[in-house]
């Protein structure tokens, strides 16, 4: 497969912040002799960057990476990150510029504020005196800025190319058209949530449902089961006394397996799936990384945190997947199954369609035990083994369908050698002893029956969701929907308002708007209980239809 293994080491290696300063920072502007160094080798990107004190290079490198990737460009292709003189002791920055072998270009705040930028932020100007650091900072750079502005977490990314010459046989980016045009494309406005303590962009690759749910408030934005079945919470307390022990996962690996009709060494115990694709992102070195949207955001996230470029594949409603999107070269493929947030189950077929010689093809299939009888799934089971797709890897977890969200089981299912990479990579005793013993307690069969149970309850309280939902004006809900939440999207009045006037009646939804290719107005509803349901959409409609 042509993504090789590759090594996660520091990006420091060990030197000190003054060691890294003076080789990457310089002071002035960024024309003349790059032009000169780099001519005639492609796209030549300047990187402006605005940030809040003191932040962290995970939270740089993910502004950095979603707005390269709106912008239709790669990292291999940033020549300098530019900012203000007074960033020059910013940690975060000084590392971004030592992971790209680039120039750290420190301009004086007086030239940015001479700059005419496009969007002016007036609280940028009143705190820094530049109305927008991260414009300013590339049109002093003489480059020309190629998309908005992007926002994420106290960090302000702007994009400029200093010229372009094509790339022999380069292909257009289907995928790669983004804003207002599509109707579905992210936007990179920050707006302030007043129960938030931070501004969050429309698009946030970290936030998720959980961050919605507050004391009092009803919790329809997390897809967990509410509770682990009181069997289960008894074998969990019993386990504690073991806890003197190492964790040893061979039991729990081998009761997998066995789960999914696999030898043990096509298995490996991970610490939830959001460890598994930050381990996949560690052990593989794409050459052209896509990860399918609207879905899960940790697989991009994990991706943008390893270094790696990322391009996305936008679907729009009704989410459904044709793989002649999907760039013939990409050799790492990432997508959901049944799909976050939108609900969608893919059939089998669509996703083995997927697959090439040389490509890894990643299907997250985290609320696939939710389905009953998991018909579309590529795991596996005794009765229905895997099919044989070179490069398939299937990342499950137990910890939706068994309300275990805070003991953190899954585990990646895939070929020995990428699983042996990916091992390579994890912490020592990742998956602790009682999250072991969680796999072995619901990989029984009695444990399996009642899990499929579970699934058709679910279905049918689903269903009943779907129903009352269809009956709220200026609501649409996408479907089919198979897992156990809905996507919806709000009109009316002020679609915007949703969300906050939900909350201040008392429901926590996940905004969906955070998801790239979705925007304002759409929201992730979580099934519960039928009572639950016909309350919720009574909130809805006075929701959606204010003073009404």
């Amino acid at each position: 497969m042509s993504t090789t293994a590759a090594s996660d080491t520091g990006a420091t290696d060990g030197r000190s912040p003054d060691e890294i300063r003076d080789r990457y920072t310089e002071i002035g502007p960024i024309t003349g002799s790059l032009h000169l160094d780099l001519q005639g080798t492609g796209d030549q990107i300047i990187v402006g960057i605005g940030s809040r004190r003191g932040v962290g290079i995970r939270d740089v490198r993910m502004a950095m990476g979603q707005a390269l990737s709106m912008s239709g460009v790669r990292a291999r292709d940033v020549v300098a990150i530019a900012t203000v003189d007074a960033k020059q002791n910013e940690e975060a920055l000084l590392e971004l510029a030592d992971v790209l072998g680039v120039p750290l270009k420190l301009l004086p705040a007086d030239v940015l504020a001479g700059q005419q930028v496009p969007n002016p932020s007036p609280v940028t100007e009143r705190l820094v005196g530049v109305p927008s650091v991260a414009e300013a900072a590339v049109l002093a750079s003489e480059a020309q800025l190629i998309s908005p502005k992007h926002t994420y977490r106290g960090v302000t990314v702007a994009v400029g190319r200093l010229f372009a010459v094509p790339r022999p046989q380069e292909q257009p980016r289907p995928h790669a058209s983004y804003g207002p045009q599509t109707g579905f494309g992210p936007a990179t406005e920050a707006r302030v949530y007043d129960q938030y303590d931070e501004a969050y962009i429309a698009e946030d690759l970290g936030h998720h449902g959980d961050a919605e749910v507050v004391p009092g408030l009803v919790d329809l934005a997390v897809n967990v089961r509410g509770a682990a079945p009181d069997w289960l919470q008894d074998r969990l307390r019993d386990a504690v006394a073991d806890l003197s022990a190492y964790p040893d996962p061979r039991a729990a690996t081998e009761a997998i397996a066995a789960r999914h009709g696999r030898p043990a060494d096509q298995v490996l115990l991970t610490a939830g799936g959001a460890e598994a694709f930050v381990l996949l992102a560690r052990a593989l070195a794409p050459h052209r990384a896509v990860v399918i949207h609207p879905q899960f955001t940790e697989p991009e996230a994990a991706l943008l945190a390893a270094g790696h470029d990322v391009q996305r594949v936008v679907l729009a409603p009704p989410f459904q997947i044709d793989p002649a999107l999907v760039p013939d070269d990409a050799d790492l493929v990432m997508v959901g199954n049944p799909t976050n947030p939108t609900s969608v189950l893919h059939r089998a077929e669509t996703l083995i369609a997927l697959s090439r010689p040389g490509r890894v093809l990643v299907v997250d299939e985290a609320f696939m035990d939710a389905i009953p009888g998991e018909p579309e799934t590529l795991a596996g089971t005794p009765d229905r083994p895997a099919p044989d797709v070179p490069g398939l890897v299937v990342v499950r977890s137990l910890t939706k369908t068994w309300g275990l969200a805070g003991l953190r089981v899954g585990y990646l299912l895939g070929a020995p050698e990428l699983l042996r990479a990916c091992a390579a990579t994890q912490s020592l005793w990742s998956v602790n002893s009682l999250a072991l013993e969680a796999a072995l307690a619901v990989t029984t069969p009695p444990a399996a029956a009642e899990a499929e149970g579970y699934a058709v309850r679910l279905a049918g309280d689903r269903d009943h969701l779907v129903s009352v939902l269809a009956k709220v004006p200026d609501v649409e809900v996408q479907g089919p929907a198979a897992a156990p939440f809905v996507l919806l999207r709000a009109g009316g009045p002020d679609p915007v308002g949703v969300h906050q006037r939900l909350r201040g009646a008392g429901w926590a939804v996940r905004r969906a708007d955070t998801f790239p290719g979705l925007g304002s107005g759409w929201l992730r509803v979580a099934v519960r209980d039928r009572s639950v349901s016909d309350q919720f959409a009574q909130a809805l409609d006075a929701a959606v239809h204010p003073g009404r």
